[in-house]
């Protein structure tokens, strides 16, 4: 199932009235947010009843087994009632057992009526984790777990109501909440601690067993994270409405978070693979050139210059588009001051009159951000255009004869080489153009059986629909979309049974409602970032195969359409409420909650998930665009430039690189008359984005801007990818048939037991009679073959 788009979905959003400056967005980008942030965003506000029951089936068990308070009790002890609780698991009475869960759920969240502070409360919280992993409890709860899924009875009731609400998926959200703590205490049990706590050894040893068994297969052949790609997939279709989606996402972005690792060590461990092919380490790191950087000022609209002044009014004004809002990024250095007071407006006819220019400053050292790169393909072309300007004849496959050439041509082939980069994919596809042309000379070798390799071998049967899942996941949960529009009711883990009858439940509501949105959408995002990063350092064509379906679910659009809003104010949104945030809603007095404090919101001023998500989305447009000349088309065709520099008002530079890469690589495209009146623009490309020498994007002379052979492309690639796929994955080694071993040992042969059918054992003398005897045959001849 595909989504579509008019492009009338894409026009513009009437610009806000106000002319505020956009201050700078305090950011930095890591693979989740602290963990606190994180264990809060686990539950919604309409849960919060769900602390005092399993306080309540906590202390019910307690008094059973003859105590009053957890921490009073021995390590032995507490084992032994873990222990207890766990046989528990395993009743057939559904009662029993669910409250069997909510005990456990209740210590895995830091047994907070014993606590009096947040420090205490989660350091309890990771000792009973540490016993969790010890006493192998993962393995009852996902069995559960699979056993909920599989409860086609809740699932017809679900069906049959009207609206499913919170309570319909209880005994799911209490497991999926002791799986996320487990695994997201055990993801960050190092961070922020001494290397001499012992508690923090024992959890990271413990770590490295429980990524093994994350990965391990729980019923046939599929890990944990294949069952939750299944309950995604079984929600979007309709199957199941009552599953806990917001938890199900959260649970399967950590669990692919905490196996494959984090996108920063995702950087050092991509050195290591480049240096085990033979290639160099890369000259910087993102991360800490972007660090660096310093954001750009935006400049004021023209439609808000009118608005607080008149301008003079010129012929060429009124050619001008109020979309073609000037940006500049400003390179190191203390320069950027300058130049950002040059960038307020488009043109002069259309800016307010400055003020006299100040002395001009001394210049200091300047530096481009990044060092520029050379493709292969790249000094290729070079290298035969060049002889077929001054030679008349192309040799190819040669790259350092330069004889007939004249010295300029020399030494910009030496620049070239130079700056000549050489990356992961370039060897992995032509290893499987070597594969493919001699199959048997070179045959591919052992296969390392890393998480990314076991995770793709999973997916790879349903990995379409678990793309389509998620994007229509991600549709519903976008602020742009429209309720009329939804397919699937994202809200079933967040609504009450009873609609809310006062203005202040309704606030608390309405307030719920956009957070679960957003973490949704952060969930999502952090998901399929996660994934193609670690399928493209593992194998080029997992990532293309990846991706491309991604683009045929239309992602492109979807993203661009989650853009076309007021971008400044969801990343300045506060759709929360500390008062109700976990565990401050459980701990000390509780203060009575009012509309003012409602509406005051997070002290905050930026929302973390919402830039988060911001930043992945860009990252993934950028991932399934680079160098897809028939994708970039597709930004072109949709209207993305206007969208993107309305997202530049957010001030921070890593959301700013990745969106003036978008607008660099369809420059190209979108002609000479928008590249003259963008000036301002193209010059904040060139101080921050990387250059490509050779690479004609400011000018628009490049052949492959030319719009042919896009529908060749990607079926070019679609058949690597295909072919890679069947050799790899496939039974039969993706071997053709002439080419697959035989057993031709006459010993083997007659020791293998054939069934034969009862017909032709009744029959088998008239078989040999019309077969055998019937035909003459020169025995001589067959054994001299």
């Amino acid at each position: 199932m595909h989504f579509h788009f008019k492009q009338a979905a894409f026009c513009p959003l009437r610009q806000s009235d106000d002319m505020a400056e956009v201050e700078k967005v305090d950011f930095t980008y890591a693979d989740a947010d602290k963990h606190e942030f994180e264990m809060a965003e686990l539950y919604s506000y309409t849960e919060e009843p769900d602390f005092a029951t399993n306080q309540v089936c906590f202390e019910e068990a307690a008094k059973a087994h003859g105590f009053e308070k957890w921490t009073s009790l021995s390590r032995t002890e507490q084992m032994t009632f873990v222990v207890s609780v766990q046989d528990d698991l395993e009743v057939t009475e559904k009662e029993r057992r669910v409250k069997a869960i909510q005990a456990l759920l209740y210590l895995a969240q830091g047994v907070y009526g014993e606590c009096r502070s947040r420090g205490h409360m989660y350091e309890v919280s990771r000792e009973c984790v540490l016993l969790y992993l010890e006493l192998g409890l993962y393995t009852s709860l996902v069995q559960l777990l699979a056993m909920e899924v599989e409860n086609s009875a809740t699932a017809l009731m679900a069906l049959r109501k009207p609206a499913v609400s919170i309570t319909d998926s209880k005994e799911l959200r209490y497991i999926l909440n002791i799986l996320y703590i487990m695994v997201e205490t055990s993801r960050t049990c190092d961070v922020g601690r001494d290397a001499s706590d012992q508690l923090s050894q024992k959890l990271i040893e413990a770590r490295e067993m429980f990524k093994d068994e994350l990965v391990q297969p729980i019923f046939g052949e599929d890990p944990l994270s294949v069952l939750l790609f299944t309950m995604v997939t079984r929600f979007c279709s309709g199957s199941a409405p009552h599953y806990p989606m917001k938890k199900v996402l959260l649970l399967l972005w950590k669990v692919v978070l905490l196996t494959l690792g984090g996108l920063i060590d995702l950087e050092h461990r991509k050195n290591d693979v480049r240096e085990s092919h033979g290639l160099p380490r890369l000259a910087e790191d993102m991360y800490t050139v972007c660090e660096t950087m310093r954001p750009a000022s935006p400049p004021a609209s023209a439609a808000d210059l009118i608005e607080h002044q008149v301008p003079r009014r010129s012929l060429r004004a009124g050619k001008r588009s109020s979309l073609d809002d000037s940006f500049a990024l400003s390179p190191r250095g203390e320069e950027d001051d300058d130049l950002m007071d040059g960038l307020k407006s488009n043109s002069d006819e259309d800016s307010p009159p400055t003020p006299p220019r100040p002395a001009t400053p001394t210049i200091s050292h300047r530096m481009l951000p990044w060092k520029p790169k050379v493709r292969q393909k790249d000094l290729e072309n070079f290298l035969d255009n060049t002889r077929q300007k001054f030679v008349g004849f192309e040799v190819k496959n040669d790259h350092n004869s330069l004889a007939g050439l004249p010295q300029p041509i020399h030494e910009g082939v030496k620049v070239l080489k130079n700056h000549l980069f050489i990356s992961l994919s370039e060897v992995q596809i032509k290893r499987e153009e070597e594969i493919a042309k001699n199959p048997l000379s070179k045959p591919e070798t052992e296969v390392e059986n890393s998480p990314p390799e076991r995770l793709y071998h999973a997916m790879l049967s349903n990995l379409p629909q678990y793309m389509i899942a998620l994007l229509k996941l991600l549709l519903a949960a976008a602020p742009t979309s429209k309720a009329k529009t939804e397919s699937i009711n994202i809200l079933c883990d967040v609504l009450p049974d009873e609609m809310p009858t006062t203005v202040l439940q309704s606030m608390k509501l309405g307030i719920d409602v956009n957070r679960h949105k957003e973490i949704i959408v952060k969930a999502i995002s952090g998901l399929l970032l996660l994934l193609l990063k670690h399928f493209k350092l593992n194998h080029i064509y997992q990532f293309e195969f990846t991706s491309q379906h991604l683009v045929f679910a239309n992602c492109i659009p979807l993203v661009l359409k989650f853009f076309n809003q007021d971008i400044v104010a969801y990343v300045n949104a506060k759709n929360s409420i500390p008062a109700l945030d976990f565990p401050e809603n459980v701990l000390g007095e509780q203060p009575e909650l009012t509309a003012e404090n409602i509406e005051s919101g997070d002290s905050q001023p930026h929302c973390w998930r919402n830039i988060f998500s911001c930043i992945n989305l860009l990252r993934i447009l950028n991932k399934l665009t680079k160098w897809k000349h028939s994708r970039t088309m597709m930004l072109v065709v949709f209207k993305s430039a206007p969208i993107l520099k309305r997202a530049l008002k957010v001030r921070h530079p890593m959301m700013q690189l990745y969106i003036l890469k978008l607008l660099k690589m369809q420059t190209k495209y979108l002609g000479r008359q928008w590249r003259k009146s963008n000036m301002k623009t193209m010059s904040a490309i060139y101080q921050k984005v990387r250059h490509r020498l050779g690479d004609d994007w400011a000018y628009g002379n490049d052949m492959d801007a030319r719009p042919w052979d896009f529908q060749a492309e990607e079926c070019a690639l679609r058949a690597c990818v295909d072919r890679f796929n069947t050799r790899r994955y496939s039974s039969g080694g993706g071997l053709e048939p002439d080419f697959r071993p035989v057993d031709n040992n006459v010993l083997s042969l007659l020791g293998q037991r054939i069934e034969l059918s009862p017909e032709f054992t009744h029959n088998y003398e008239r078989w040999l009679h019309m077969e055998v005897f019937s035909h003459q045959m020169d025995w001589d001849q067959v054994m001299m073959r």
